[in-house]
């Protein structure tokens, strides 16, 4: 674990102990907050499987059609 000191406005701490969950520690508060602050600001990530691979470009509006249709082995 990386350990790093970081100077925080008091706004910042009471906040962040105003949302600490019950028993959490403050690194953790900060931490979770951080990264639940980053994910908003950042938004939906693509998944890494999204645009990999070939087929028919109508693959999604009919996979049931081709699923249905024998499969040729060359």
């Amino acid at each position: 674990m990386v350990r790093r000191t970081v100077n925080l406005p008091e706004s910042v701490e009471a906040t962040v102990r105003e949302l600490a969950r019950e028993g959490e520690s403050f690194s953790a508060a900060v931490a979770r907050l951080i990264e639940a602050g980053a994910k908003a600001l950042r938004g939906p990530r693509k998944p890494l499987y999204v645009g990999v691979g070939k087929g028919p470009t109508d693959l999604s509006l009919l996979a049931e059609k081709y699923l249905r249709e024998p499969v040729e082995t060359r």
